[in-house]
């Protein structure tokens, strides 16, 4: 990854669903690839092949913009990934395209391996901790090789995700957590592409990202100051500049707009 941001607020300017339709449309061929049974995953020990499921179910998907967010905010993020697309042909992942699949998951699993008596419905407490532990773990690193692998996060901040708690910025989603503490830690991958040249008079800055929901009512910090902002304006800007051949020249005209440096 070379850059994260974090975006606090969106005005489509009432072409709302027009970007919608068009990332609606991204977001499903995502989810499409996904599989729904564990019968291509048995080793002939009878063992699941885990690397094969994180493949399966959580494919890695070619993507220049890894998209953090809230559930709560997934129609804005899926109009935002539209936007994109439609302006630039940037292509976004959605991490809540994969969230569902987790729990899908662990259902497929506990229903194979954790009956303590199925007529009655019931499960054995610790064989479903284990499965949902495996799968949590595919899912983290899932994740984590896709925010490695894009060109830039972007993390849309809004009270749905983050909330101050005693002068600190929490967020009750460890999965906005997870997210935001990799991208702070996350190799900086400068674009290899010619030409790519940037402003040099900013310092190198960081990122974080947070998402998912918890019935516990845990609070995780969030500091998302690494994260350089991207105003409603500056996405107005961008479009309106509107020269970019391609997905990487609009990425970089966006490095410039932010005086972003190497």
């Amino acid at each position: 990854m070379y850059r994260g941001f974090k975006l606090d607020n969106i005005d489509f300017y009432n072409e709302f669903d027009k970007y919608y339709s068009k990332g609606e449309s991204l977001f499903f061929k995502q989810q499409a690839r996904v599989k729904k049974s564990l019968n291509d995953f048995f080793l002939n020990d009878h063992s699941l092949d885990a690397s094969m499921i994180i493949k399966s179910w959580f494919p890695e998907i070619k993507a220049h913009v890894f998209i953090s967010h809230s559930h709560k905010d997934e129609q804005t993020v899926i109009a935002l990934a539209g936007w994109l697309f439609d302006n630039f042909e940037i292509i976004s992942f959605i991490d809540s395209c994969v969230w569902g699949y987790g729990n899908d998951l662990i259902q497929i699993l506990d229903n194979q391996y954790s009956w303590f008596d199925k007529e009655k419905n019931i499960y054995t407490y610790n064989k479903v901790l284990s499965s949902t532990s495996h799968v949590h773990m595919m899912l983290s690193t899932a994740l984590n090789t896709m925010i490695d692998k894009t060109e830039c996060l972007m993390f849309y901040n809004t009270p749905n995700s983050i909330q101050p708690y005693e002068n600190k910025d929490k967020t009750q989603s460890p999965w906005i957590y997870s997210e935001i503490a990799f991208s702070e830690i996350v190799r900086r991958q400068i674009p290899k592409r010619e030409n790519f040249v940037l402003t040099k008079n900013m310092h190198s800055r960081g990122f974080k990202s947070l998402v998912g929901e918890n019935n516990m009512d845990m609070k995780y910090d969030a500091n998302i100051d690494h994260l350089v902002t991207l105003s409603d304006g500056d996405l107005k800007k961008w479009k309106e500049h509107g020269v970019c051949s391609n997905p990487e020249s609009a990425l970089d005209y966006l490095y410039n707009l932010k005086s972003l440096s190497n």
